[in-house]
């Protein structure tokens, strides 16, 4: 049997799945990490905790495969975008790596959007000016601590960092480069505008190769960490939410993938690169023939774990001794309410959000609470919160690509079928839900096994997902939802002057706490 593995590199683990030739999962790993929160809007995780899980977790995959009679042809990547690492001129780290998730560059952010430059970066680049691109941390770094700013030779994310470790190699894949806001999507080179307001230029800055990019050498100490034979091709890959839709089958015009895992995410794949007058959506590669538009999404599952672990203490004590999933019982209980939870609305904007407002700022609440709310009703309205924000997000997308033909669904939501329902309710279209193991995973592979001649294009994907399920709209569901969405986008453009007031505070006074 010739094997491929489809790794993922993400945001608080590394994945890792053996796919057969035939796209069937023959085993798959998985090694979590922590993200380090030391500081407000501190989002950082430590990139030699990272480098143990990607060596073990392709131990755990390569002991399963026997080599005597079977062949590795290759692994191929998958990794979290827009993370930072500033480097010296020996490439060691100057700095951990800021996440996505790290806003501690927000003045900054905004300095760039309301100045006379930010649209035209953003309609070059295809990346929203927010706190999450390269283009805003690097100015961050440069303005808060200047003395790490003059030692950096080079700047990185998570994939470039590992690579150089394993095998020396000094490149980024065009996926990854283009989420940076430093790089023109449409003459695919790093833009001198956006590198002039960073202050930083392209000797700094990794050589961008194709996501079918091949390379091998791993050091002599990362051949037995790893189980793989000295001689095994490595595929440069591509980001995560570019390879999600590919994972899912989401590759034609029209076709919606829509993620919830601890984040969220909807996109549309198209031949050419798209940018939207109002800056709402992101554009960013796949490969050089191919791109993701879309938005993405910070208060997903993760709005969920918050809900569970400061409403329901009694539930997840109930549920152990159940020997229950908490959020299979949480989700029994949120289906007892009534689509819209009797006019409870929840903005799930628990940090800050990205699409389709970009407001680093942002915060949530609940609106319309009554004496008849339970902590039922606020579940419901928790888990509607999510959805009805993911489809603000396809609203925009509309406008710039059209209307969607198919929804494609993925991530750990998934699971429930309350979640799954209340998905096709809101956007009153079907959702397809595939029961494949690890979308990102999946898509890299396919990278993989495309770069390797396994297989001629992207189409092979849908013949690897194998069984789906759909879930058509509720009538009496929709209509209640079509009654609550508006009020939720007109209360959320209501609130929004006072989201940076009430993050003013908040720091303030968490500052006065902390030094107290």
């Amino acid at each position: 049997m010739n094997y491929v593995i489809g790794m993922d590199i993400g945001t608080t683990s590394t994945k890792a799945v053996l796919y057969g030739e035939d796209g069937q999962v023959y085993t798959h790993a998985n090694e979590g990490y922590p993200l380090y929160r030391d500081a407000t809007g501190m989002a950082e995780e430590d990139q030699e905790e990272i480098l143990v899980a990607v060596t073990k977790t392709l131990k755990q995959i390569t002991s399963k495969i026997d080599f005597k009679k079977d062949n590795l042809k290759g692994v191929s990547f998958s990794s979290a975008n827009q993370s930072l690492i500033a480097l010296d001129k020996d490439h060691r780290p100057l700095t951990r790596i800021q996440t996505w998730g790290d806003t501690r560059s927000t003045k900054y952010a905004e300095q760039i959007k309301n100045s006379d430059r930010g649209q035209t970066i953003y309609e070059k680049t295809g990346t929203p000016i927010h706190p999450m691109s390269l283009l805003c941390k690097i100015l961050w770094l440069k303005n808060e601590q200047p003395d790490i700013y003059e030692k950096a030779a080079y700047y990185c994310g998570i994939k470039e960092y590992i690579f150089y470790r394993l095998f020396g190699v000094w490149q980024m894949d065009i996926s990854v480069a283009s989420c940076t806001g430093l790089f023109n999507i449409f003459d695919q080179k790093w833009d001198q505008e956006a590198m002039n307001i960073a202050g930083v230029n392209e000797k700094q800055l990794p050589p961008v190769v194709d996501a079918y990019h091949q390379f091998s050498g791993l050091h002599d100490e990362f051949i037995k960490e790893t189980g793989c034979p000295a001689d095994t091709t490595f595929i440069q890959g591509a980001f995560d939410g570019a390879l999600s839709n590919l994972g899912v089958g989401a590759i034609d015009d029209g076709v919606v993938a829509v993620t919830i895992g601890t984040s969220g995410a909807v996109r549309v794949v198209t031949d050419h690169p798209v940018t939207d007058p109002k800056g709402r959506i992101f554009c960013y590669a796949i490969d050089k023939d191919h791109y993701v538009v879309g938005g993405p999404v910070n208060n997903g599952g993760v709005v969920f774990r918050w809900a569970r672990d400061n409403l329901f203490d009694p539930e997840k004590s109930t549920a152990e001794l159940l020997h229950k999933n908490t959020y299979d019982l949480l989700t029994e209980i949120a289906s007892q309410v009534p689509a819209g939870s009797d006019g409870l609305l929840f903005h799930p904007f628990l940090s800050g959000e990205r699409a389709p407002i970009w407001e680093a700022n942002a915060r949530g609440s609940f609106f319309g609470l009554t004496q008849m709310h339970t902590r039922a009703h606020m579940v419901r309205a928790v888990l509607e919160g999510i959805v009805y924000n993911l489809y603000t997000v396809l609203l925009a997308l509309e406008e710039v690509v059209g209307q969607p033909k198919e929804i494609l669904a993925t991530g750990g939501f998934a699971r429930s079928q309350l979640w799954r329902q209340m998905l096709a309710d809101v956007f009153e279209t079907p959702v397809t839900i595939p029961h494949d193991f690890e979308s990102s995973c999946l898509g890299a592979a396919v990278i993989g096994m495309k770069s390797l001649g396994v297989v001629d294009d992207f189409s092979i994907v849908k013949k690897f997902i194998g069984k789906t399920s759909t879930y058509d709209p509720n009538p009496a569901n929709f209509a209640v939802y079509r009654e609550l969405v508006p009020i939720y986008i007109r209360l959320t453009r209501q609130l929004s002057p006072e989201y940076e007031n009430i993050a003013r505070f908040q720091i303030k006074h968490s500052r006065t706490k902390n030094e107290d």
